[in-house]
């Protein structure tokens, strides 16, 4: 139980630890599946709208309203879980923030961690940008933004290299599936598409709606779709058979939305303050 609303969910690369960021303000690790809390830091003057592990497993990213940048190297882990190095958390602000902030300005920035420069400014979206990440094993970056679109980018030369064009609504979020030839994106009408990464055009469409869609995940295999809804409910889509159907439990809205490594398991986060896990 976290009490407060839940907006974001992490998941570690190898290990069954999920970390996640709420409005306390605080950071959590928990122990997946038995819900036990690992560890915990404070310290961010305003709720947390994202967090996520490093991938050589250093150190964990969150976002917050406020700036901020925090060493928790103090915070020690319960006795009973053995946590090794790799999970001292801090707060890489001058990156995330800009990215959430100057989002709104339809520009984000791509910075180097240790330095904290500013490397390139990629322009191109004309409204906020939602949500982003990196194609696996690559420098690709994908955003989602209010415009209604979707764009690729190549972090190396701060270039836009495609922009997917289809939804009627501000698109929510944007993820690709692990083979990365595949991106799933939702809006604030409910609204799932499936984009084939090499042609730019929508596979297919879903309508999850009319409530506004917040998150959306491909389960290990790719042959999963799960949606975090506003309606309260977290939908799941079989691509193969095309059904779509809604798994409930939350008493307000779902956040956020993920699936464990082996696919046993699936986590949501609501603004009821809890964190589910769903067989």
């Amino acid at each position: 139980m976290l009490l407060f609303p839940s907006h974001s969910l992490a998941l570690h690369p190898r290990k069954d630890i999920v970390v996640t960021g709420s409005d306390d303000r605080l950071w959590k690790m928990w122990a997946f599946p038995n819900g036990n809390i690992i560890m915990k830091g404070e310290g961010h003057t305003d709720w947390l709208s994202g967090c996520c592990f490093h991938p050589r497993l250093v150190k964990t990213a969150l976002t917050s309203k406020s700036l901020n940048s925090d060493n928790y190297s103090d915070v020690k882990p319960n006795s009973f879980y053995n946590v090794d190095a790799s999970f001292s958390a801090f707060y890489v602000s001058n990156l995330i923030q800009k990215i959430r902030c100057l989002g709104y300005l339809s520009i984000f920035l791509f910075c180097f961690f240790y330095s904290e420069r500013c490397r390139y400014t990629l322009r191109g979206h004309k409204d906020s940008v939602n949500s982003i990440e990196f194609l696996p094993f690559s420098n690709i970056i994908l955003t989602s933004s209010a415009d209604k679109t979707l764009s690729l980018w190549d972090a190396r030369t701060g270039l836009c290299a495609q922009t997917f064009c289809g939804h009627m609504h501000s698109c929510n979020h944007a993820t690709f599936n692990m083979r990365g030839d595949t991106i799933v994106s939702c809006d604030s009408y409910g609204v799932m598409k499936l984009w084939d990464v090499r042609k730019g055009l929508p596979m297919v469409s879903i309508d999850a709606g009319p409530h506004p869609a917040n998150q959306v995940t491909f389960d290990p295999s790719g042959r999963i779709v799960a949606l975090a809804s506003n309606d309260g409910t977290v939908k799941t889509l079989e691509l193969k058979s095309g059904q779509l159907s809604s798994l409930l439990g939350h008493e307000d809205e779902v956040q956020s939305i993920m699936f464990d490594h082996k696919a046993e398991h699936l986590l949501s986060g609501g603004s009821d303050g809890t964190v589910r896990i769903w067989n």
